[in-house]
């Protein structure tokens, strides 16, 4: 243990306080378009992220862990709810429309939660920290897209509220390799870097 008997980083997963967390996995970003537009991102996505997620959620499921999504959704038809950085940047997807949902590969299970942002990290759009400590949660194992944007943000925002970020660095993607190191080599020193094979067996 370390100190005030908090528990080590790489300490191993306690599916009964831990949080798959799925962000961005949605039909308005991994799109068939984008394997024109966003080749790595889109290979690395379906190829190696995707599976991964795939995995570690269904793990999760079958250990007693929480299974959370989010996904980018204005909660107003015109958007007017947005940040400004959202706004300024355009991304703009309405409730209930086909862009909001989740991929079908990671369908939500009956009584998962699936939470609309607005932001980059869903602690400042959402009440998913509340949520978390409503459940009695203190580690998410944060999976998704980008690596280098709301992956980022929200493995900084999570460990300033004390909560143990666990990034598996697999089941997780952006638009060239060069970027995906780099955010993770920026943010590493955040949360427990890890490969999804490895929480598997810490899950299974």
């Amino acid at each position: 243990m370390s100190q005030a008997g908090a528990p080590e980083r790489n300490a191993s997963l306690d599916a009964g306080r831990t949080a798959i967390l799925v962000i961005d996995v949605q039909k308005g970003i991994f799109r068939p378009e984008a394997e024109r537009e966003r080749p790595y991102f889109f290979r690395t996505a379906r190829d190696m992220a995707i599976p991964n997620m795939r995995r570690l959620v269904e793990s999760g499921r079958a250990a007693g862990a929480e299974v959370i999504y989010t996904v980018i959704q204005s909660l107003t038809r015109d958007g007017r709810d947005r940040s400004l950085d959202y706004k300024q940047t355009g991304f703009h997807i309405p409730p209930g429309s086909h862009e909001a949902q989740v991929i079908d590969e990671l369908t939500p299970a009956e009584d998962e939660l699936v939470l609309p942002k607005t932001s980059s990290s869903l602690f400042n759009s959402t009440i998913f920290e509340y949520l978390m400590r409503n459940m009695g949660l203190d580690t998410v194992v944060t999976t998704g897209f980008l690596t280098d944007q709301c992956i980022d943000h929200t493995v900084r925002d999570g460990a300033d509220r004390g909560f143990r970020m666990v990034c598996p660095v697999d089941a997780c993607t952006t638009d060239s390799e060069e970027r995906h190191l780099a955010a993770l080599n920026a943010f590493k020193g955040y949360c427990r870097q890890v490969r999804t094979e490895e929480l598997l067996t810490e899950l299974g």
